[in-house]
């Protein structure tokens, strides 16, 4: 588990990558921004982590990417995310240098997925818990994901998380009832500008 203080780090360093990626400054590979530099000891355990970006004015989405497997340190992982949620996430053109200073950056660091135990629909909807849980469907060579937050914001219950992590994947709503549909849940730890450059605190996830 991060410290709050941790968290808080994690966001200012993703921002600073941001702001080093918008200005050209990238070296081919994010991850060497702070590959030496002095951080605590959680940044050099291997994480799953996605940066977020949104409007400040109204809190509309502007970039969302991240590593969703431990295959690198957080010094690693967490650049890599932060220059690609600003300037290679699908749905969005590049984020203009200038309006970095009027999006707000969220960092969520995850603990390894874990595949859902039961075989039934009625048993895999028993064990995801909204709040706690994101998602990662993956069925013929489709796969999507979604953040634990995402489904608090727009309160959904566990069958809805579900359902729109088989349509994030483009599948059919009801794949995830299917016996070949792999479903893993993971939880996150997940710390938010409450301005740009302003304080960051640890968003409450609660479970309903």
């Amino acid at each position: 588990m991060l410290r709050d203080e941790e968290g808080a780090l994690a966001v200012r360093l993703a921002r600073e990558a941001v702001r080093r990626g918008l200005a050209g400054r990238v070296p081919g590979d994010p991850g060497r921004f702070f590959s030496g530099a002095s951080l605590p000891p959680v940044f050099d355990e291997p994480r799953g982590v996605f940066v977020t970006l949104r409007r400040a004015r109204d809190g509309e989405l502007r970039g969302c990417i991240g590593l969703p497997l431990p295959r690198s340190p957080l010094r690693i992982g967490l650049p890599e995310a932060a220059v690609a949620a600003a300037l290679e996430d699908p749905r969005f053109p590049p984020l203009p240098r200038a309006d970095l200073a009027t999006t707000t950056v969220e960092v969520s660091v995850l603990t390894l997925p874990q595949e859902l135990r039961g075989g039934s629909p009625a048993e895999r909807l028993a064990e995801v818990v909204v709040g706690r849980d994101g998602l990662i469907v993956e069925l013929g060579g489709a796969s999507g994901l979604l953040l634990p937050q995402v489904a608090v914001e727009q309160a959904w219950d566990a069958a809805t998380l579900l359902a729109q992590t088989c349509v994030k994947a483009g599948l059919r709503p009801e794949s995830w009832r299917s016996p070949a549909a792999r479903v893993r849940r993971f939880e996150a730890e997940v710390f938010s500008e409450a301005r740009p450059e302003g304080p960051v605190r640890r968003l409450p996830l609660a479970a309903r």
